[in-house]
Formats: C-alpha cells, structure tokens, sequence
C-alpha cells in the first residue's frame, strides 16, 4: 500500500521520498513496435524529445505511431526521487510526472510538429489532471534538451494559447524546464509499450478538439531548426 493524498500537491525536496541509488527492476533493451533501442546507445543524427501528456500509456502510444520517430519509451520526470517505482510516483510524493521520452529523425519529423501532437492529444489547461485521472503526475510538462527546443517550447505554448482562448478555454498550465538536471527514469517493464501488448487497455489520451496551425506556415515552427539537439550516447542514470 502507498500514501495518497487528496488534494494533489507537488511535494518539497524534502517531503519527496528518498528513493534509491539503482532501480529495482531492469527495462527491456528493444521498442517491441518499433524493434529499435529503448534507451540507447541511439544513432547519430537523431534527437531527443521528453514530453507528459497525462498517463503514458497513451500518450506514447500516439508518438510511436509518427513516422520519423525512431523509439519513444516511458518514465517519471520533474521531479526529485531516484529510481522511483509507479506506486511511489502514484503517491505524489515524488514529484514526477508519467513522461514519454521520443527519438527522433529531424530530417522526418521536426520537433515543432511534435509539439503541435503534443498540444493536440491533451487538454494543457487542467493543471494536476488529465480528464478524470487525477493526481500530480499527470501534469502537462515538456522538458527541453537544447536552447532552441525551449524557444519552440514556449513560441508553440503562445500560439496554441490563443488558439484555447479564441475557442473560449482556459490558461495553459503546462510546465517547460530544461531536461537538464531533470532526470529522466525510465518505468517498468510492463508500463513500455503497454497498449501494444495489452491493444483494448486504457487510453487516457483526449484533445480540446482545438488545432494548431501547420509548423511550417507560422512563426513559432520556425523557432525550431533541425539539427539541434543531438540524442545522448547513453541513457541516463
């Protein structure tokens, strides 16, 4: 059993849990879609995107299926336990969000028309929930791995911004920090690619029904060139 609480509150530093130096469970070495490399070594050229769209099952699910993503894999990030397990992330007391981690091919697919799938799959303006899954850690976050991903973070946030006003919703609430420092922890085995292997579980995933307008036609895509953020040689620990 693990603690709850009923009003979702980020905990502090030290409120979070401890966590642990090494993960109790191992993760599978390949995207059983896919068939590539879940956490690296990832080719050169490709890049690394982390995004949290409310309860990852689904949200990876809708990633995986891009065409010129090369490997997504699910995890807890943003916040401050280390090794957590899906129990201790449930609790809300370590400060994560359920994240999906995408590598890319910038040549295929740019990072802004992630964000525009990004925007499109969830509803960003519920704060700590995502339709009725309630809790911290489904929370709206996009965690960036260069300069130019934060621009187009925040320039992508602006435009679809106006877009939920004009259609008369409410202030976005999602998150953009830097990856760095924020450490992505990949989740358990079954969690990876958990609507291939289970096809009529629970997807959580719902837009605003609200759209951005193409990347390539608007300002804020241009925010972000290819070739900017190279994916790490390695997963992180």
């Amino acid at each position: 059993m693990f603690l709850t609480r009923r009003t979702p509150q980020l905990p502090t530093p030290q409120e979070a849990l401890r966590g642990r130096p090494v993960p109790e469970f191992s993760v599978p070495s390949r995207h059983t879609v896919l068939g590539n490399a879940l956490t690296g070594p990832y080719p050169q050229g490709l890049e690394v995107a982390d995004f949290a769209l409310g309860c990852f099952w689904g949200a990876e699910r809708t990633f995986w299926q891009t065409e010129g993503v090369w490997t997504t894999l699910v995890g807890y990030q943003g916040g401050y336990t280390e090794n957590p397990t899906y129990e201790e992330t449930c609790s809300g007391l370590t400060g994560h969000t359920e994240a999906v981690r995408v590598v890319f091919d910038p040549t295929v697919v740019s990072y802004a028309e992630l964000l525009k799938l990004f925007w499109e799959s969830h509803n960003p303006t519920q704060g700590f929930r995502q339709g009725n899954d309630v809790g911290t850690q489904y929370r709206s976050a996009l965690y960036t791995h260069s300069p130019e991903q934060a621009e187009a973070a925040a320039a992508s946030r602006e435009a679809f911004q106006k877009v939920l006003t004009g259609a008369g919703l409410g202030e976005i609430t999602t998150e953009i920090l830097p990856a760095e420092g924020r450490t992505f922890w990949p989740a358990e085995a079954y969690h990876q690619q958990y609507l291939d292997k289970n096809p009529d579980g629970y997807c959580g995933i719902g837009g605003t029904g609200a759209t951005l307008e193409s990347p390539s036609e608007t300002n804020w895509g241009r925010a972000c060139p290819t070739g900017i953020a190279p994916a790490p040689e390695a997963a992180e620990k």
